[in-house]
C-alpha cells in the first residue's frame, strides 16, 4: 500500500494547501509515521508545507536524517515555501535586521533564499521536464501563489520553474523570478508556488506515475481525507488540544471586522488568538484579510488547521484577490460559524484614493459588516489612543458603519484604562462591557528578533493566552450579524463625508 509522508512539526501549515489529496501519514519531529515506524522504511515520497520552520528550529536531527534517508532511497520530496528554504543551503532571516541572520537548511538543494516579499497569484513557466514532477510538461504553465517573505533565491541546481508577478515589497513591479529548482536526480523540488498539486493535476499525475501508484488514487484520497480530518481536530501543532468543533453551522455565516487606528494595532495577534478561543468553545471561524497581504492570515491557520482559500484576500482597488460580493458568496455553506475579518493598516488609509474601494472603511461599508475597533496603545499613549479610537468611529458613523466594540491593546495602566472607558462609552455610546482592554503579551522568539522573525508556535501561544484572559470571546459571535453587500460609496460622496 503507498504511504505518502506529510511532516508535521511545530511552526508547520499542515493543511494551508491540500497539496492533491495524497498525504496519507503524518511525519513527526522524531522522523516516525504514526505506526511508530521510520519514514524511509514506509513512504514512498515526503511532502514538507510551508510555516516558519527556519525561525521555528524545529527540524530535528531524527527528521533530517529521515528526510535524507528518503533522497537515498530515490523517494521523492517536494518542499514547499519554508519546506523549500529546509531543503536549500541556507536563508538570511534578517528582513529588517542590520545584518545577515542565516539559518541552514539541510543542503539537498544547492540554493539560497534572501528577502523578498510577494503574495501574488501567479502563472509559473515550466522550463525543464527532466524531473518526475515536471515529466512532459516542458514549456506549460502551471497555477498557483506565493505567500513569502523570503523569495529572492539563488540557485546553481537544476531550475524547474519560473513565476510572472506583478508585485514584490509591497511595490507595482512586473518581474519574472525563479520559484522552482530541483536536484540532478530530479526526484527532489522545491518550490514557491503554493497549491501547485491542487491546480495543476498533470503534476500529480506524474508524482503518481513515478511511486506506481496511479490506480490507487482514490484509495490515497479516501486516507487522505482521513488524515486531514484527524488532523484539523487539533488546535495548533503538538498541544493535544482537540477542538470540541460543533456539527452544525449556519449556512450565511456572520461577520465581524477587526478594524485598526493604525498599522501595528495588534489585528493579526488578536485575530489568531481570538480564532484559537474560539476553536476551544467549538466555534469554528475563518479569518479574511482586506487586500493582499495574505501572509497576516497564517497564525490564524495555523490555530485552526485551514486551507487558505481564494476567498481569504478581499479586493481593494487592483490588488487582493477576490471582490468582496464574491466573497460574501463563497464563505456560504463552508462550515464557518464565523468570518473574522481583518483589515489594513487603518480603517481609512487609502479613503480619498480615487480608485475605490480603496479602503478597509469602505469594505465594511459595502458588506454592512460591524466593527470592532483596535487601537495599540504603546507609542502616544492610552489616552492618545482613545482621542483617536473616537475620531475613527465618528468617521465611521458618518459612513454608516456600525462599531460594536473596542479593544485597548497593550494596556500598561488598569487606572488609566479606568479613565479611557469612561471616556470612550460617554463619547461613543458603547457599553462598556464592550470596551476592552488587552494586557501586553510575551511573545519568546528566542532572543533573535528582526521586526519579520515570527515563529508561529510562540505568536499564536501568545496570543491564545491573552485573548482568553482579557476578551469575552462569545461577544464576537453576539456582535457579528449577517453580510449584506450594498455597493461601494462614489469618490464624491466619500469627500463629502470626510469633510463633513
Amino acid at each position: 500500500m503507498t504511504k505518502i509522508g506529510i511532516v508535521e512539526v511545530k511552526g508547520i501549515l499542515t493543511l494551508y494547501e491540500n497539496f492533491g489529496h495524497l498525504p496519507t501519514n503524518i511525519v513527526k519531529a522524531d522522523g516516525t509515521i504514526e505506526n511508530g515506524k521510520k519514514a524511509h522504511e514506509e513512504v514512498d515520497g515526503l511532502i514538507i508545507p510551508g510555516g516558519t520552520l527556519l525561525e521555528s528550529e524545529t527540524m530535528t536531527p531524527e527528521l533530517a536524517e529521515e528526510i535524507n534517508l528518503i533522497n537515498d532511497n530515490d523517494g521523492f520530496i517536494l518542499g514547499m515555501c519554508a519546506g523549500f528554504q529546509i531543503l536549500a543551503k541556507h536563508t538570511d532571516v534578517g528582513r529588517n535586521s542590520p545584518v545577515p541572520i542565516i539559518r541552514d537548511g539541510l543542503g539537498l538543494l544547492d540554493v539560497t533564499f534572501g528577502p523578498l516579499i510577494n503574495t501574488n497569484r501567479v502563472n509559473a513557466d515550466i522550463v525543464d521536464d527532466t524531473t518526475i514532477f515536471t515529466k512532459g510538461l516542458k514549456g506549460e504553465q502551471v497555477k498557483g501563489f506565493h505567500c513569502h517573505t523570503y523569495g529572492n533565491i539563488e540557485s546553481n541546481d537544476k531550475n524547474v520553474l519560473y513565476s510572472n508577478i506583478e508585485r514584490s515589497n509591497y511595490k507595482y513591479k512586473p518581474q519574472r523570478i525563479l520559484s522552482g529548482v530541483s536536484n540532478k536526480k530530479g526526484n527532489i523540488l522545491g518550490t514557491t508556488v503554493h497549491d501547485l498539486l491542487d491546480n495543476n493535476p498533470a503534476v500529480v499525475n506524474n508524482i503518481l506515475e513515478y511511486i506506481d501508484a496511479v490506480d490507487e488514487y482514490e484509495d490515497i484520497k479516501r486516507r487522505n481525507k482521513e488524515l486531514s480530518d484527524k488532523v484539523f481536530k487539533e488546535i495548533a501543532i503538538e498541544t493535544n488540544n482537540i477542538a470540541p468543533l460543533r456539527k452544525q453551522h449556519p449556512d450565511n455565516p456572520p461577520m465581524i471586522m477587526l478594524m485598526g487606528t493604525g498599522s501595528e494595532s495588534g489585528k493579526t495577534f488578536l485575530a489568531s488568538g481570538i480564532v484559537g478561543a474560539l476553536r476551544e468553545k467549538g466555534i469554528h471561524t475563518y479569518v479574511i484579510k482586506v487586500g493582499p497581504d495574505i501572509r497576516d492570515l497564517s497564525p490564524s491557520l495555523y490555530v485552526n488547521k485551514e486551507k487558505l482559500h481564494d476567498y481569504a484576500s478581499i479586493q481593494i482597488s487592483n490588488i487582493g484577490w477576490t471582490p468582496l460580493e464574491q466573497v460574501i458568496e463563497d464563505v456560504k455553506g463552508k462550515g464557518y460559524d464565523l468570518v473574522l475579518v481583518e483589515g489594513v493598516m487603518s480603517a481609512a488609509t487609502g479613503l480619498l484614493n480615487k480608485k475605490t474601494p480603496f479602503s478597509t472603511a469602505e469594505v465594511a461599508y459595502a458588506g454592512n459588516i460591524p466593527v470592532i475597533m483596535v487601537s495599540s496603545v504603546n507609542k502616544g499613549g492610552i489616552e492618545t489612543a482613545a482621542i483617536d479610537i473616537e475620531a475613527h468611529i465618528e468617521l465611521l458613523n458618518k459612513m454608516n458603519i456600525e462599531t460594536k466594540g473596542i479593544i485597548l491593546n497593550q494596556t500598561y495602566d488598569p487606572n488609566i484604562v479606568e479613565e479611557v472607558t469612561e471616556f470612550l462609552s460617554n463619547k461613543t455610546g458603547l457599553d462598556k462591557d464592550n470596551i476592552w482592554s488587552i494586557s501586553k503579551a510575551k511573545v519568546e522568539n528566542k532572543g533573535r528578533v528582526p521586526e519579520d522573525y515570527l515563529q508561529l508556535e510562540n505568536f499564536t501561544e501568545a496570543a491564545m493566552n491573552v485573548v482568553k484572559k482579557d476578551l469575552d470571546v462569545m461577544k464576537f459571535v453576539e456582535l457579528a450579524q449577517q453580510p449584506e453587500f450594498r455597493g461601494y460609496l462614489s469618490y464624491e460622496e466619500i469627500c463629502d463625508l470626510y469633510k463633513k
